[in-house]
């Protein structure tokens, strides 16, 4: 297959740039800077005209498109425009590319959050029957209307031999260098990782490995189409989290991080508590309804699994 990956330079397209690739598929990355990767070819894009990278998406199989500016900052009104933009004028542009293909790929996913949904604790959130809208607890507005733009954007491309498909994203955690593991195993490494927040707030979350056969699963599965929340079948709370962290890890000390440290942290490091208090509580029905098999459905499987291959 031909799999090209628009934005695939971070974290997840590194995973998926390796899975494939690994697998001898040829694996195309669109990036704004780019070098050598890991048995692939990088394309040179802006992200927002169309330019010569077009042609690599006619004739391929498949279209991940991953761009987006990290939220993982300030949410200052230029940062919340730049995260915006960059995702809906991507968006857009990879459709038109699309629209002028004459061999179209069968299957464009384009990447989403799974904190679209509602700050909850009681029922989770799932494809049909998931609750949406801003709360104040979990200072989440920003972050919704970047969703829904991006959403938005990709809903109103039109394409008739394209499938199109959403994906709602959840925690993403595997071995590959940047990734939200890395920065979790430092804070229980330094005894920082105890609960943060009322560390009742629930955390969906997948690994790696399955995240990679879940687009496999969609490039494969013709009936797959729509929106699909990217997460394993069992969330946990953020305290039972870090608890499963640290037996992992065998550190016994974790020190909390209360919501008043945890704002003065964020301040600090350039980012917004909003990433660690919203409770993201959703669970993957659609994954589970076309018989989906997670090879990690259970957080503590799932980090022996990532701490086994650090060590290899």
């Amino acid at each position: 297959m031909k799999i090209v990956l628009p934005g695939g330079s971070g974290f997840l397209g590194k995973t998926l740039v390796r899975y494939f690739a690994d697998q001898g598929h040829e694996v195309v990355v669109l990036s704004r800077k780019p070098g050598a990767g890991h048995n692939c070819r990088s394309v040179e894009w802006d992200g927002q005209t169309l330019g010569p990278w077009a042609s690599e998406l006619d004739g391929a199989d498949a279209v991940i498109n991953l761009s987006g500016r990290s939220v993982n900052c300030r949410g200052t009104p230029k940062n919340h425009r730049e995260m915006i933009d960059s995702r809906v004028f991507s968006t857009r542009v990879i459709g038109e590319a699309i629209k002028r293909s004459q061999n179209p790929p069968a299957v464009w996913m384009n990447s989403s959050t799974a904190t679209i949904y509602k700050h909850r604790f009681d029922k989770p959130n799932d494809e049909a029957t998931g609750l949406y809208g801003a709360h104040p607890d979990a200072k989440d507005k920003y972050s919704l209307e970047i969703a829904d733009a991006w959403e938005n954007a990709f809903t109103e491309v039109k394409l008739e031999k394209t499938r199109k498909i959403i994906l709602r994203v959840s925690l993403v955690l595997g071995s590959e260098p940047g990734g939200i593991y890395e920065v979790l195993r430092s804070l229980v490494k330094f005894r920082l990782g105890g609960k943060m927040g009322t560390g009742k707030q629930l955390v969906s979350w997948i690994h790696s490995d399955d995240f990679c056969q879940a687009v496999d699963h969609f490039i494969k599965n013709q009936y797959s189409e729509g929106i699909y929340n990217i997460c394993a079948p069992n969330p946990l709370s953020n305290n039972d989290m870090m608890k499963a962290l640290r037996n992992e890890l065998s550190v016994k000390i974790g020190l909390p991080a209360y919501e008043w440290m945890l704002e003065i942290g964020a301040f600090f490091i350039r980012t917004e508590t909003e990433l660690i208090i919203k409770s993201r509580y959703v669970i993957p029905s659609r994954l589970l309804e076309e018989n989906f098999e997670f090879k990690y459905p259970l957080f503590d499987q799932a980090v022996h699994s990532i701490e086994t291959q650090l060590k290899s």
